[in-house]
């Protein structure tokens, strides 16, 4: 008898179905949130306008995902235009951030994939002092303005009736409650959010699920429909948050809030066979993304599925690419949390598409929710290298590295896709693999989802999905030694993408969400 793989806990093969519609298709990596983008498409909206209401709904449906605490990046396709833009909302620093207040400890790690010493107290990953300026409302409010047709309110009024309802505690909930409750329990408005006696809410069986109240989120997302963006930074939000945050020991300030401006710049272009591959630009990780594709450009079978070469090829271009972006970019170490980033993709029937990451960077990002306006906060500071002297040193400020890697690929034939993924580290990987399969291996949207990845992402090791076969495995240990693991609901060992397609020979646009992430869905107009 064959012995069961150590490494396997499920026993199914699972497949999600591509979602196909002429009016256009709107993925996340939670259904609710798309069915919310869909129906702004039915109403007449663009793909800027759905995917700025998935944005927000998303945000309110998956808390420790991402939200108005956060940040993130946005490529936007402007089809009438043939033109690719970025919308840089990317966290900062507070600008009287105090290194003082992150003594490291000596002898103690931050994580078990860098030497990052630790920090006292973990200030870097958890609690008031992990949080950096949160940018997340002002780069929406910026697609908004330059990009939207619909407005701004009615674009957000379905967050809040999702908030004014409450977070449905699923087993999902649960399960990522439960990996944060020890530092949830810290906060009190997040201990009253998440947990019940100290322990995660949990659904009774046979019942529908709990609702746990958001009832200041969704007052905080009323006032922001009502008073508009700015409020944010400069008005009533604005001051219940710097109040908040003072109070628990941020050296957060007004004037951090209200001087921030997302910024709209010109993306990254590489061709890579007969495409034009465009990310983000910067401290992202839009950059290793080119190098990597540079690295096998030419150098694999194309036409058909990859097999061992194409597998070794990718695995060596990612162990050089990412061996560059460490020793040059700065270290980013997420290996202490699990992240919490998601991705969307929108595609309208004119053939817009917009990319968006977002992110409290891990899961429930500094666990703290700030009692007046029921934010959940980022901990960006865990982004930084807490040493001195390195290029991703923190300081006050600065600006950090991230892992996120929306991206947007086009032919001269008008085929073209847009793309991303959340998963920390795993992200750019997963990305690079999906153009891979689409644009050199000839692989379909939906067939490209759910085929095998690897992941090798700037440790000494390669994970290799268990579905890969031996010669598969053998070819990357060429590379790297092999680490075998299952493409599993949680934890998760690869990135979680998702997909959205004009095929000009199709009528209908395409759009496909990562099969083993339990709530996520590709939703038609």
């Amino acid at each position: 008898m064959t012995p069961i793989d150590a490494n396997r806990s499920q026993n199914w093969q699972l497949r999600k179905p591509a979602a196909h519609s002429a009016g256009g298709v709107v993925v996340s990596q939670n259904a609710i949130a798309a069915e919310i983008g869909a129906a702004v498409l039915r109403d007449g909206g663009n793909a800027i306008d759905a995917a700025i209401a998935t944005s927000f709904a998303v945000s309110v449906v998956e808390p420790w995902m991402s939200g108005l605490g956060g940040g993130g990046y946005m490529l936007v396709y402007l089809a009438a235009e043939d033109r690719v833009r970025v919308i840089d909302f990317g966290m900062v620093a507070p600008r009287e951030l105090d290194l003082a207040d992150y003594p490291l400890v000596e002898g103690a790690l931050a994580g078990d994939l860098f030497t990052w010493p630790a920090v006292l107290e973990n200030r870097n990953f958890t609690g008031y002092h992990s949080v950096a300026t949160p940018t997340q409302v002002d780069g929406i409010a910026l697609a908004h303005q330059r990009f939207a047709s619909m407005d701004w309110a009615s674009l957000i009024a379905p967050a809040i009736e999702l908030a004014d309802a409450g977070l449905p505690i699923n087993w999902f909930s649960t399960i990522r409650i439960a990996g944060s409750a020890s530092d949830l329990g810290l906060f009190p408005a997040s201990r009253d959010l998440f947990l019940a006696d100290g322990l995660p809410k949990i659904a009774t069986q046979g019942a529908p699920p709990p609702l746990a109240p958001l009832d200041n989120l969704a007052a905080t997302l009323r006032r922001l429909a009502e008073a508009g963006p700015r409020d944010f930074y400069e008005g009533e939000i604005s001051a219940k948050l710097v109040a908040d945050m003072r109070a628990g020991g941020s050296k957060l300030t007004a004037d951090d809030l209200a001087t921030y401006h997302a910024t709209e710049c010109d993306p990254l272009q590489v061709t890579h066979g007969d495409a034009e591959v465009f990310a983000a630009p910067g401290l992202t990780a839009g950059p290793t993304l080119a190098d990597t594709l540079a690295r096998f450009a030419g150098k694999i079978p194309t036409g058909s599925p990859p097999g061992p070469e194409t597998y070794a090829a990718w695995a060596g271009a990612l162990k050089a690419a990412y061996e560059t972006r460490l020793a040059s970019m700065g270290d980013v170490d997420d290996s202490r949390d699990p992240a919490s980033t998601t991705h969307l993709t929108t595609i309208d029937g004119d053939g817009n598409m917009v990319t968006l990451t977002q992110t409290l960077l891990s899961a429930f990002g500094s666990k703290v929710v700030l009692p007046e306006t029921g934010i959940l906060m980022n901990n960006g500071i865990m982004w930084f290298d807490p040493r001195p002297g390195a290029p991703n040193s923190l300081a006050p400020g600065k600006r950090p590295l991230s892992n996120m890697c929306p991206a947007i690929v086009r032919r001269p034939d008008g085929f073209g896709f847009a793309l991303g993924a959340s998963g920390g580290r795993r992200i750019m990987p997963a990305v690079m693999q999906l153009i891979s399969m689409m644009v050199d291996c000839g692989m379909d949207l939906e067939d490209a989802m759910h085929h095998p990845r690897i992941d090798v992402s700037g440790g000494e090791t390669a994970n290799a999905d268990l579905r890969l076969d031996d010669a598969a495995r053998q070819a990357i240990s060429s590379v790297l030694p092999v680490v075998p693991v299952e493409d599993s609901v949680y934890p998760s060992n690869f990135a979680c993408p998702n997909v959205v397609m004009n095929d000009p020979t199709r009528t209908e646009k395409m759009g496909a969400a990562y099969p083993m992430y339990p709530l996520s869905g590709a939703i038609g107009a």
